[in-house]
């Protein structure tokens, strides 16, 4: 008799935890894809590639060809063109104009947009912003459905938020989950900067890239954009691009064809327990700043080395991350006050925002851009008109870094490579050109060291080319 009424308590006990689930569930989800699903794209983004071939010689491996002293050219054939495919997602915001990620049609000869109507348009690209990693496109079609742009600063963490994508071009699935964090800071590519990502428990894998994200009233409110994963598919954390922050992207490239930021000209660092100790602060939060650029704005304001600043543009700044989030959505030109904590007290100043230096390289339209395959980089020439890059070495700067290409997480964007060495061999890279012709020497497998030059810093690092 215990025994059943312990059971039958269980029993219960399951049902209201059941029940107190299946009532937070939001019920109006079918409904909120139905209205919304036919503005949601899927986008067929074709590129030039380029593959060396060799002539195989029965498979024997190219280090013993290479120890017998067949040269290279009796080895390989010549780089040969060929056409590769890629899928994404976006939505249709208004006008005819598409918002997707800038890594669905990077380097892209064609972008073909289906609707879920069936209805197909070659896709024309207005612009691109790469530290955002976000596309404008355009097309020619008449009645096509658009969306509700959202408010993304009024989400909460806990909120429901839905996607519909293309995941491995299963066309239009819809997958939900929750916000489980603002403001996330994630260093890929130097986009994290910039952006002030949403992270969700929503399920993402390839192909969703670009997708909306849609909150309960059938808003979009983000871009889905990355997926941290050891495997490559989802694995519980994703991670979408504000809509706010898009829509700011979009309109600067609608109005004036680029996109501008804000910039202060510091250098700043995390402030640990010790350190909030030693400043006189009551506890660790703020953007410490290391170093001051002279005649930048922050120069300009009376900013210090040392300073902390806990507030800036009426915007709580809790971590340095959070500082470049800010700086970063207002134009430049703009006034704005920081409080910061000088010497254990707090001050205000006031600023005039400069413009954030971008090499030209980083905004022009993807399809003319060019790809260093082998690696997975992109370079571009050094700006000697930019203060920043005036004292440089001779080299070229890296642009882009693929992500799971050879040279992720070895390489980073900024990064200056002035040499590459194979074995006995060293090849002095001083310009675009001679950057490509020296790639040009190395076949798949070969290892090669590229020297860089990192924040005024010299590495190198062992790349293997694919």
């Amino acid at each position: 008799m215990k025994n059943y009424k312990k059971l039958l308590t269980l029993f219960t006990c399951n049902i209201l935890i059941c029940a107190n689930l299946f009532a937070a569930l939001p019920e109006n989800i079918s409904e909120l894809v139905e209205d919304s699903a036919p503005a949601v794209v899927n986008i067929t983004s074709k590129k030039e590639v380029s593959q060396r071939q060799s002539f195989g010689y029965g498979g024997i491996p190219d280090e013993m060809l290479e120890r017998f002293g067949i040269p290279r050219q009796f080895r390989e054939m010549p780089q040969e063109r060929r056409e590769a495919t890629s899928y994404g997602s976006g939505f249709i915001l208004k006008d005819n104009y598409i918002l997707t990620n800038y890594h669905v049609v990077e380097d892209a000869t064609e972008v073909i947009v289906s609707l879920s109507d069936r209805r197909e348009f070659v896709a024309e690209i207005v612009g691109v912003d790469p530290l955002s990693d976000l596309a404008l496109l355009t097309v020619e079609g008449k009645n096509l459905p658009e969306v509700t742009a959202g408010d993304s600063d009024k989400l909460k963490v806990g909120d429901w938020v839905v996607a519909i994508g293309s995941p491995f071009s299963f066309d239009f699935s819809v997958t939900a989950g929750i916000v489980s964090a603002k403001g996330r800071s994630i260093q890929n590519n130097n986009i994290g900067n910039y952006v002030p990502f949403l992270q969700t428990d929503v399920a993402i894998n390839p192909g969703n890239s670009g997708g909306p994200l849609f909150d309960l009233d059938g808003k979009v409110v983000g871009i889905n954009s990355q997926i941290y994963s050891r495997s490559g598919g989802y694995q519980g954390l994703a991670f979408a691009i504000p809509i706010n922050v898009a829509i700011d992207v979009a309109e600067q490239i609608i109005e004036k064809g680029e996109v501008s930021r804000g910039y202060l000209g510091v250098r700043m660092s995390e402030v640990d327990s010790d350190l909030a100790e030693a400043l006189g602060m009551k506890k660790p939060y703020g953007a410490l700043i290391n170093d001051v650029e002279e005649g930048e704005s922050a120069d300009n304001a009376g900013l210090l080395p040392g300073d902390v600043i806990i507030e800036f543009d009426n915007k709580e700044i809790k971590f340095s991350s959070d500082l470049p989030h800010v700086v970063g959505q207002i134009q430049p030109e703009s006034k704005a006050k920081g409080k910061i904590i000088r010497d254990g007290k707090e001050i205000e100043l006031k600023f005039t925002l400069g413009e954030l230096p971008v090499n030209q390289d980083s905004f022009i339209p993807a399809k003319s851009q060019g790809s260093s395959d082998p690696i997975g980089i992109k370079v571009a020439e050094i700006d000697r008109d930019n203060p920043s890059m005036a004292n440089l070495p001779d080299g070229v700067v890296v642009s882009r870094v693929n992500p799971g290409s050879p040279a992720s997480g070895k390489v980073m964007r900024g990064d200056l490579i002035t040499m590459i060495q194979y074995k006995g061999s060293k090849y002095q890279v001083f310009d675009v050109e001679s950057y490509e012709e020296s790639i040009e020497n190395f076949s798949s497998g070969d290892k090669i060291a590229l020297h860089l030059n990192r924040n005024g810093s010299r590495i190198i690092r062992s790349i293997t080319i694919n």
